[in-house]
């Protein structure tokens, strides 16, 4: 059995009229992720780190912001191509462990949610996705209400 750790971040700018995106699941905003995708920070970190893992570039490699395919896409849909990247590979997820930095709105309530989302695209269970959520407390870009940021880290098994 082997096993790869792979670690991911993304950031976005807030922006009015957005509609917020984190984990796959709308979260009732007045602002949202500023991106050429949905800009769903979480999922686009899972990505990351799910790509890193292996070795295969980053997001921007695979979903390049110039193309046009990827205007609006839904982020899930970035998620599935590159878990079928780890299933080439020969691996499958074992665990995520990620954390959302931003100030408001608060989001644990949406944390089941979000998880039941990431886990159907995963074929994991929810109880293998861990998600938190932190402020900077006023401090900096994420403080000020500007953007915000998400980490994650997976481990992967080889099957």
């Amino acid at each position: 059995m082997s096993y790869r750790i792979g670690s991911g971040v993304d950031f976005h700018q807030l922006a009015e009229g957005r509609e917020l995106w984190l984990g796959g699941v709308r979260i009732p905003s007045s602002r949202g992720g500023l991106g050429h995708s949905d800009a769903d920070v979480l999922l686009h970190a899972v990505c990351d780190a799910l790509l890193g893992a292996l070795n295969l570039g980053d997001i921007g490699l695979h979903f390049p912001n110039t193309d046009p395919a990827y205007k609006d896409i839904d982020s899930k849909i970035l998620l599935q191509k590159t878990y079928a990247l780890v299933r080439e590979k020969s691996y499958r997820v074992v665990n995520i462990d990620s954390t959302v930095c931003l100030e408001a709105p608060k989001i644990m309530k949406y944390a089941d949610a979000m998880r039941s989302a990431m886990a159907a695209v995963l074929e994991i269970p929810a109880d293998d996705i861990s998600i938190k959520a932190t402020t900077t407390e006023q401090m900096g870009f994420v403080g000020r209400g500007e953007g915000l940021v998400a980490y994650a880290t997976v481990l992967l098994e080889s099957l």
